[in-house]
């Protein structure tokens, strides 16, 4: 059986609390240590589906704030709110950049987002590598002075150049692993705080 099929404490726990996914208690973990947004907030969420993050912000948020969504996938049907706005779409489609954009500037932007995987830890590295470039792209233009970042990276891969990048973006740049992470994971994630 494939350990990933077997439930575990987190994945019961987000589905018994609502959530479409384990992985919402990764960004809790991180909101709760690095403070990337506050429940007034404009928040961006790439790499959205199914929507764990974007339910978990939604949840915090009072009814002025708001979260822009982005995915190649839907969210969880049951995932509406006023405050939501969700684009179905390629993050690196010029229609969809333009769209995101007209809604911002954002107080935080965050990514969960993943790669098809193949198994190939190289190929699999490259193509997380690719996705965390997109979103830093996407913090660097659209996030308010003194905004915040978070985005998924597999190990490996030239992560001492990315962290470098995002120096000359943000005042405070770290790399952080939830304990909600399975511990056969390779994923981590990159923090960056407050935008020059």
């Amino acid at each position: 059986m494939n350990q990933y099929a077997k439930a575990d404490f987190w994945t019961k726990k987000a589905f018994s609390e609502g959530y479409p996914a384990r992985s919402v208690y990764k960004l809790e973990e991180i909101n709760k240590k690095f403070k990337l947004f506050s429940p007034s907030d404009k928040i961006l969420d790439l790499g959205a589906a199914p929507g764990s993050w974007t339910s978990f912000v939604l949840r915090r948020m009072t009814p002025n704030a708001m979260i822009c969504a982005v995915d190649l996938k839907p969210l969880a049907e049951n995932i509406i709110d006023e405050r939501l706005h969700f684009f179905q779409g390629d993050l690196y489609s010029k229609q969809i950049i333009q769209s995101v954009k007209e809604l911002g500037p954002y107080n935080a932007v965050i990514c969960d987002a993943a790669p098809a995987t193949t198994g190939n830890k190289t190929v699999d590295t490259a193509r997380s590598l690719g996705l965390v470039e997109l979103a830093v792209f996407y913090a660097q233009e659209m996030l308010v002075k003194s905004g915040n970042f978070t985005v998924k990276i597999f190990q490996g891969g030239d992560r001492q150049q990315l962290l470098k990048d995002m120096r000359n973006i943000f005042d405070t740049v770290k790399t952080f692993k939830p304990q909600a992470c399975r511990s056969s994971s390779f994923e981590t994630y990159l923090i960056g705080l407050n935008r020059k």
